[in-house]
């Protein structure tokens, strides 16, 4: 099975993918599907001896360019229609026990690179929304230890980017600015949240948190996705994220949990389904979310009774004292 399911009570699409349900699982490091398989020893994605970073399709895509048809028929109530998109992974290094941390700035300049272009390139396939992510730790349930992660390419907006959109849309016929534009001013200007900074971008726990260590990456200035960073923009930013992935490995003494979204402007698609009647780069603001699920060394934060059932999040950490810990574990 392979469709999405429209869920009527609350306006969502849920995705099916029941083939998932046997990929590889935490595999041993001498079968890593990720690690160079020049040999062909283990079926692993990678023929090559070594990598810097390398891009290729999910072998167990959520969605497909060419999905089967459903299993179920529509009806008026419950609309169902086949899965479509594009899922890709992207591994980081061909060392199995890399960190971004470890593999420094100038890995994550390349990586930079290759977020912008595989955007641009999906984009131009047609698809709607390009989202790079990475879960990283067996907290957030990663299925690989290798340091990799996933971009997927929606035929629509989720849920969520498509809230923030709307939120956006909003703010800026309210007041003819942009919502993260003014989130960076105010932040830049009180300073007690930023945990770090570079002459393009900035770092800090969302005054708004949802997760107690939390960390939300900004340009300064209104820009709407890596494509439209220059080149000096992102080697600043590759040189801050460096710096940010540092200070959370160090924070507990262990590699952190997390999960990592990157939220740009829509490939495709009319703003109108935000309530925008402009271009998309009016409402679009670039950013990096990083959430880790910690909220001690030794305690994770569930997302449980409120946040599951209420969408009402509860953290135990004032985003102030989050910020000032998280500051003394950057290095400058």
């Amino acid at each position: 099975m392979s469709e999405r399911r429209f869920d009527p009570t609350s306006g969502e699409w849920i995705t099916f993918a029941t083939h998932r349900q046997n990929r590889t699982f935490l595999p041993p490091a001498n079968a890593c599907p990720l690690c160079p398989d020049p040999k062909n020893e283990w079926d692993g994605e990678i023929r090559r001896p070594d990598y810097e970073v390398a891009v290729f399709d999910n072998r167990f895509p959520a969605l497909s360019p060419t999905p089967p048809a459903p299993d179920v028929e529509s009806t008026e109530l419950y609309q169902v229609e086949p899965a479509t998109g594009r899922c890709e992974v992207i591994a980081y290094s061909s060392d199995h026990n890399a960190t971004l941390a470890k593999l420094g700035a100038e890995r994550i300049r390349l990586l930079i690179d290759a977020w912008a272009d595989r955007y641009q390139v999906l984009g131009a396939e047609g698809h709607t929304y390009v989202l790079p992510f990475e879960n990283r730790g067996e907290a957030i349930g990663v299925t690989l230890h290798h340091p990799h992660g996933q971009i997927y390419a929606y035929d629509d907006i989720p849920a969520r980017p498509l809230r923030k959109l709307k939120k956006a849309a909003e703010y800026r016929t309210r007041t003819g600015r942009c919502v993260e534009c003014d989130v960076v001013a105010a932040e830049l200007d009180d300073g007690r949240r930023i945990i770090a900074e570079g002459e393009h971008f900035i770092a800090h726990v969302p005054f708004w948190a949802r997760y107690p260590y939390e960390v939300r990456i900004s340009p300064k200035q209104h820009t709407h996705s890596l494509v439209a960073v220059s080149d000096e923009a992102r080697t600043d930013l590759s040189r801050l994220l460096h710096r940010v992935f540092t200070g959370l490995d160090d924070l507990f003494g262990f590699p952190l949990p997390y999960v990592l979204g990157i939220f740009s402007s829509p490939t495709n698609g009319s703003p109108s389904v935000a309530g925008w009647d402009g271009s998309w780069d009016d409402i679009s603001h670039l950013h990096f979310l990083i959430s880790p699920p910690n909220r001690s060394e030794s305690k994770l934060k569930y997302i449980a009774g409120t946040e599951q059932m209420g969408g009402a999040y509860s953290t135990d950490i004032a985003p102030e004292v989050a910020a000032a810990t998280l500051r003394s574990k950057i290095p400058s």
